[in-house]
């Protein structure tokens, strides 16, 4: 027996030695590490310090970013250009949210200095959205460079263009450093803003997802004259884009090797990215709970007294392409169903080139219809969230056929079918 023991502690001791062994070659670090010390893609931020920063050269530069424009390394574009000994940053301008990330969605963004380098912060998301010609006083150029999430109802897109037009207006050359889309560049899904509904949140004839680069896109509104004076003329900006380089169609945000920086408040991970137009949509009604105010934002979707495995099994029925979807009972910390348990699903993307984001909250909504009828969506809803509701998907449509008898077949053929016409279009700007 006593050999036995001492057979068994000398086996250990080896192991545990050739595990040593393996963690000091292996170096356990690498685990946390970001995808990749080199990225496979350079931003545009990165591309510009490479060429030392030679467009902006006896130029005073006006920058237009937020907590997304860093390089790979996480250090901020502000930062990057302020310290170039060559380039000459002379004010900031906060998009939502804020120049450093500080403000919750939909808050205004006030005048402010930025406490790094006390640089004037102009404010573009509160009762100023387009640039005055008082705040572009002094500037040579107007430099871009955001991180969006590829969906229309985004502002970022929308503070870009307003950006553009003042830039036009007043003789003002733009540069937008480009930057990936995390949803790739092939992804379009949604039809196209109808009149009526045109917004901050839908300001462009764009489908909800575009399959564009931010770059891509100010090629877009330049080109197709959608940039328009008071009097509602057609303007054109004096625009260079800086192109990414390593950066194909087909790349999602993970292929890139860039780390991730929250978009917004809600969107911490780029899974929820992935899930923002998955649920977002949904989300503008506040009757279902989409896992804003718990661990998971945009990747749930839930309420009160739902049967969390039958809504899974359902979802799971219906097969939807490289989807999946878990039971999940959750409580939310803040915001709906604060502190209540909640029954719902967790959607998993399995494989995004083959997803259809938007569809899944109106197929959601259909299969809860089944499982209890007398839970009618739009008469659930407040009715002054309507509005919204239907800035954010670009008509009523959606609203007042699906809300008829709540099947996703109703409205499948509207929802796809200007994806193909803008993707002829919008090919034309295509600069990968």
């Amino acid at each position: 027996m006593e050999k036995k023991k001492k057979y068994n502690n000398l086996n250990y001791l080896v192991l545990s030695i050739l595990c040593l062994i393996f963690l000091m070659h292996f170096n356990v670090s690498a685990l946390y590490a970001k995808p990749s010390d080199e990225p496979l893609v350079k931003t545009g931020i990165e591309v510009l310090r490479e060429h030392n920063f030679d467009i902006l050269k006896g130029l005073r530069v006006g920058l237009i970013t937020n907590a997304t424009g860093v390089d790979h390394n996480l250090k901020s574009t502000v930062d990057i250009l302020y310290e170039a000994s060559n380039v000459n940053l002379v004010a900031l301008y906060g998009p939502e949210h804020g120049i450093r990330g500080s403000e919750p969605a939909g808050h205004y963004v006030l005048y402010t200095k930025d406490k790094e380098t006390g640089l004037p912060v102009f404010s573009l998301y509160g009762q100023t959205r387009k640039p005055s010609k008082l705040m572009l006083d002094g500037i040579d150029v107007l430099v871009y460079d955001i991180q969006d999430n590829g969906c229309r109802s985004y502002t970022f897109i929308s503070t870009m263009g307003e950006v553009m037009e003042a830039a036009a207006e007043n003789g003002i050359k733009v540069i937008v450093l480009d930057r990936p889309n995390p949803l790739t560049g092939l992804k379009i899904e949604g039809s196209i803003v109808e009149d009526g509904f045109y917004s901050f949140v839908s300001k462009y004839p764009i489908p909800y997802i575009y399959g564009m680069t931010c770059g891509e896109l100010a090629e877009f509104i330049n080109g197709e004259g959608l940039l328009k004076d008071e009097r509602g003329k057609s303007l054109k900006c004096d625009l260079s884009v800086i192109r990414m380089e390593g950066w194909k169609r087909n790349m999602d945000f993970r292929d890139t090797g860039l780390p991730w920086v929250l978009t917004s408040p809600h969107i911490p991970s780029i899974v929820s990215s992935y899930c923002y137009p998955a649920t977002g949509i949904l989300g503008e009604l506040g009757v279902y709970s989409i896992g804003v105010g718990y661990t998971l934002p945009f990747q749930i979707i839930g309420g009160k007294n739902i049967d969390a495995v039958t809504f899974a099994k359902r979802m799971n029925s219906r097969r939807l392409p490289g989807l999946n979807f878990r039971p999940i009972y959750f409580k939310p910390y803040y915001g709906l169903g604060k502190g209540t348990i909640l029954g719902g699903v967790q959607i998993y993307i399995d494989d995004l080139s083959i997803a259809h984001l938007i569809d899944i909250q109106f197929i959601a909504i259909e299969e809860l219809n089944k499982m209890y009828p007398d839970r009618d969506l739009y008469k659930m809803a407040n009715t002054s969230r309507f509005n919204m509701y239907d800035k954010v998907l670009g008509t009523d449509y959606y609203r007042k056929v699906f809300g008829k008898n709540y099947r996703f077949d109703d409205i499948k053929m509207k929802l796809y079918k200007d994806v193909e016409p803008f993707r002829k279009l919008s090919s034309k700007y295509y600069l990968y």
